[in-house]
């Protein structure tokens, strides 16, 4: 432990590695059919997902969908780039072509569709009478709001020709398998991606009522819209029978391979919960507490989920960033004690920073840098904050997504 924060950062890094598509989803394929076989995808991880593919089927034909900088070469399927977590135009048009590769399948086709954390947003097919400029505002309103995302999603699936298992609908009678990577807390199907192969029986009143109570205000157009042609897909709707959905990767495998690698290096691991919700400053407060007391040396804290910030500054930040820095201003120096915090995409909010890393002097260093970790906390200006002071992760694209990793160091 002679370097905590390296320590740390490798710890991270464990955990984004085990849930690398080319480390992790052969074991998930299925033999491949003998007949026509069509890949599709969406998300962060889906373009990766297809090239593990390919590196065991060899060359096939398909269209996925992942976010700018998310590329990978593949043989023969086609990646296109779209924008996350607010849509764009370039989605619309790749979402638009790719339910029209579906819609000429038959019986005997075979569709593998790639699904990972991003498809809400890389996925978008307004419904009729709404545009991407509505799809937009919505979004903007509920990355704003500090939702849950099952209540973001909850309600994506209702504004939408291709979520709430409308996609693999759109490939009946053709069978579905769909491999999918959870970023959810709890790992329900049917919010991964705002579940495009996945049946949906919540109506849409009710997920206007859930996004109402975090202060989303629709338009009379967009509700009018959603009344008259919500699409989504029932879970017992014969256009379903032919899918399978497996989960193959996921926060909790990701925090055990961290705790290996932890409990190998002599470390006492606690693991408090893979799918932790709240607000970023709230639940901070809470883990600092767990720092405090207890006669083990050194002992981790590992914590996964997805926790949310509710907008009311004007600064540049994300959930992990504003957690590390409500940590720190919680702990307050206290000496022996480092954490990291990061999303396992590279993503954290719509930055391209993963998070932070915090230390005993991570106020001291602020005063140096002449920044004020309480005045950056009341603006949700962590990014900008950890920039100054040369604490931010950064990865670039991991080409994965399992939702939050948070790491508690205690060294005495």
């Amino acid at each position: 432990m002679d370097d905590p924060e390296k320590f740390l950062r490798a710890l991270f890094e464990r955990a984004v590695a085990v849930a690398d598509p080319m480390a992790s989803m052969a074991e998930a394929l299925p033999e491949k059919p003998a007949g026509r076989v069509v890949v599709i995808g969406a998300g962060k991880a889906s373009a990766r997902m297809a090239e593990a593919l390919e590196a065991a089927w060899g060359p096939c034909e398909g269209y996925v969908i992942t976010r700018y900088g998310y590329e990978r070469p593949c043989q023969g399927i086609r990646i296109v780039s779209a924008a996350h977590p607010v849509p764009d135009a370039a989605g619309k048009a790749a979402t638009l072509e790719l339910l029209e590769l579906l819609s000429g399948l038959g019986e005997d086709d075979t569709v593998i569709a790639l699904i990972s954390g991003g498809a809400s947003a890389l996925l978008t097919a307004p419904l009729p009478g709404l545009t991407l400029d509505d799809l937009q505002d919505v979004n903007a309103q509920l990355l704003a709001s500090g939702a849950p995302i099952s209540a973001m999603n909850a309600l994506r699936k209702h504004l939408d020709r291709a979520k709430g298992g409308q996609l693999a609908a759109a490939a009946f009678p053709a069978s579905v398998v769909s491999l999918l990577i959870s970023d959810v807390p709890g790992d329900d199907p049917g919010m991964i991606g705002s579940g495009p192969t996945v049946g949906e029986d919540g109506s849409w009143q009710d997920a206007v009522v859930q996004v109402a109570e975090y202060g989303v205000k629709l338009a009379p157009h967009v509700l009018q819209a959603m009344e008259a042609h919500s699409g989504v897909v029932s879970t017992d709707d014969l256009r379903l029978s032919r899918t399978q959905n497996r989960l193959y990767a996921s926060p909790a495998r990701s925090l055990e391979a961290a705790a290996d690698f932890a409990r190998d290096a002599g470390v006492d691991v606690e693991i408090i919960g893979d799918a932790l919700e709240g607000e970023a400053r709230e639940v901070a407060a809470q883990h600092a507490a767990l720092a405090e007391g207890g006669d083990r040396a050194p002992r981790l804290v590992l914590s996964g989920g997805e926790l949310t910030v509710t907008r009311q500054g004007d600064g540049v930040g994300g959930p992990n960033a504003e957690y590390a820095l409500a940590l720190a201003l919680a702990l307050q120096g206290r000496e022996g004690v480092h954490a990291i915090a990061c999303d396992t995409d590279g993503v954290d909010g719509a930055a391209d920073v993963a998070g932070a890393v915090i230390g005993p002097d991570t106020l001291a260093k602020a005063k140096i840098a002449g920044v004020d970790a309480a005045e950056a906390l009341r603006r949700n200006d962590a990014h900008r904050f950890f920039e100054a002071i040369g604490d931010q992760v950064v990865t670039g694209p991991t080409l994965t997504n399992v939702n939050d990793f948070r790491a508690i160091l205690v060294l005495s």
